[in-house]
């Protein structure tokens, strides 16, 4: 009880001087509520749990949860062209968004310009179209860039798109150091998952060191990197897989940033994760507690960190898209509710829940807000952000979280005997080749198909209690007009810009890539002269090559 009762003692010392919120935290019948909860006879589970903001930040990365400050409703939008979703994120903002999150349509993610043949049919359809800075100006027209954080799910051509924005940012007169937000450019999980890259990895980890090192030195307080597991447990992987495979990329990445010889402690905060939150309550909460104890012991004992910020796992949640169905979609509210107060409860720093038509398309206004409100309620109604880590102690979710973290550290030790030098990036690129990642979800996916199909998996309005008096959905529909606005558009600047100052920033870019200088401040000048994403990337692709995955059977 001596340890117990000094952890008590040094938690309360860093809470009282802590800022907090100007409310009461009481429960609905008006009882008072502790900040925190702990053990009142000894425990030996407790050394492995401790206190909020306490190595190893378990129970949450603040003494005071979200009695500081609660999670940022960041909504993920994006469709149409750049002043059709610049609307709706004033909507998101207006009604109560605490940040933006860009969706971008297929050709983006891909490198392609919009006037690309491989883009027929695809502009605007998943996401906004971007082609040149010009468009990011449209964006975030009426935005204030050194105000509102932003994240950008890309990965592939994730460099050239955030040079787009640093000079959107410089056209509104906000200088970059200013500027906070995110942006994905987790490159590792589109070998594993998601699919979407330009170039084979080594060019891409060369534009993700490069990138670490300008933010590092230029834009401090951005993150320019979001390790995702979101898109592993979408493609159908476990909970213990999605947590391994991503923390396993997040070291590679460190890894990437040591050999660069950047200081851990500095550019480690500069990491940041996206979560799948699925609907296993209990256990999407134990990975979230599992994930932020193990990233800390190995930031410490394994890559030398010593500041707290730099052991600390930041994340966004993301509510299952898989788990939504097309069948009795107004289900999918509920689905999402449960989900989203799960990523609460496990502690994460933003949250988008999804709406209940993404199943079909794209989020109507309607299903947009209620999206946006099932936040809400659980933020404003439901008292669960009076007290840090309100789980800690359960004994099915701590056991839960040490079964995850056994499971996750098994894996690591498999990736790093896979690679040629025992390191974790050399792991994953031999599981990337051999293709071993790809197998691995497979199998998992299988199985749950499997269950499903026994009946031995439940799915309310699918396999289980389907009649319904459900009528038929409205759903978001993409003119074929916005293709064709966008390539006329897309005509009119590259006529109305200075040709010749274009081809020489892209000459000079594939200089600086045929060396060994940042990339970062050239692809800016790029930008400045718009150049577009295409143009860009392609000059890229001339120079590396693209990319075919191994087969795998």
């Amino acid at each position: 009880m001596d340890e117990i009762n000094s952890g008590r003692a040094r938690w309360q010392a860093r809470f009282d001087a802590a800022p907090k919120r100007d409310r009461e935290f009481r429960t609905l019948s008006g009882l008072p509520v502790d900040p925190v909860y702990g053990p009142t006879a000894p425990d030996p589970r407790f050394g492995r749990i401790g206190w909020p903001g306490e190595f190893p930040f378990t129970r949450g990365l603040h003494p005071t949860g979200y009695r500081g400050r609660p999670w940022t409703i960041r909504q993920f939008a994006g469709f149409g062209n750049a002043r059709q979703t610049n609307e709706r994120y004033k909507m998101i903002l207006g009604a109560g968004g605490g940040g933006l999150s860009v969706a971008f349509d297929m050709p983006t993610l891909m490198g392609r310009d919009s006037d690309d043949a491989r883009s027929l049919g695809e502009v605007g359809h998943c996401g906004v179209a971007i082609d040149s800075a010009l468009d990011m100006d449209l964006l975030f027209d009426g935005i204030p860039l050194g105000e509102v954080t932003t994240s950008m799910t890309i990965s592939g051509p994730a460099v050239p798109i955030f040079c787009m924005y640093v000079v959107a940012a410089e056209r509104q007169g906000v200088p970059a150091r200013a500027l906070n937000g995110t942006l994905q450019t987790d490159i590792f999980k589109e070998y594993i998952a998601q699919k979407e890259w330009l170039f084979a990895p080594e060019p891409h980890l060369r534009l993700i060191g490069d990138l670490m090192e300008y933010c590092a030195a230029e834009i401090p307080a951005y993150k320019p990197l979001s390790v995702s597991g979101y898109h592993i447990r979408e493609a159908g992987s476990t909970a213990a897989q999605e947590l391994a495979f991503t923390l396993a990329d997040g070291f590679g990445y460190v890894e990437l940033g040591l050999s660069r010889g950047l200081d851990v402690d500095v550019f480690a905060p500069g990491l940041s994760f996206f979560f799948d939150a699925h609907v296993d309550f209990f256990e999407e909460i134990a990975k979230f507690r599992a994930a932020r104890r193990i990233w800390a012991r190995w930031m410490r004992d394994v890559y030398g960190a010593k500041t707290d910020k730099a052991q600390w796992l930041r994340f966004h949640t993301q509510t299952a898209g898989v788990s939504l169905t097309a069948q009795q979609p107004d289900n999918n509210i509920v689905r999402t509710a449960i989900e989203a107060l799960a990523a609460v409860l496990g502690g994460t720093q933003s949250l988008h829940t999804n709406a209940l038509d993404e199943v079909l398309a794209l989020p109507s206004a309607k299903a947009a807000e209620i999206a946006l409100r099932t936040q809400q309620v659980i933020m404003e109604e439901t008292e669960v952000v009076n007290v840090a880590d309100p789980l800690g102690g359960s004994w099915y979710v701590e056991a839960l979280t040490d079964r995850l973290e056994e499971e996750a550290e098994a894996i690591f030790a498999k990736i790093r005997r896979m690679g040629p030098d025992g390191t974790m990036t050399g792991g994953i690129l031999r599981g990337i080749e051999d293709g071993w990642f790809m197998s691995e979800i497979a199998e998992a996916a299988f199985d749950y198909q499997r269950k499903l199909e026994k009946g031995e998996k439940k799915i309310v309005g699918v396999n289980c209690h389907t009649a319904t008096t459900e009528e038929p959905l409205e759903i978001l529909r993409i003119s074929h007009e916005v293709e064709k606005e966008q390539n006329r558009v897309l005509a009119a600047r590259r006529s109305s810009r200075d040709q010749a100052a274009v081809d020489a920033s892209l000459r000079e870019l594939v200089e600086v890539a045929r060396g060994t200088g940042n990339m970062v401040p050239p692809m800016i000048e790029c930008a400045r002269r718009e150049a577009t994403l295409g143009e860009i990337c392609d000059v890229l692709r001339d120079e590396w090559g693209t990319y075919t995955e191994p087969p795998r059977f």
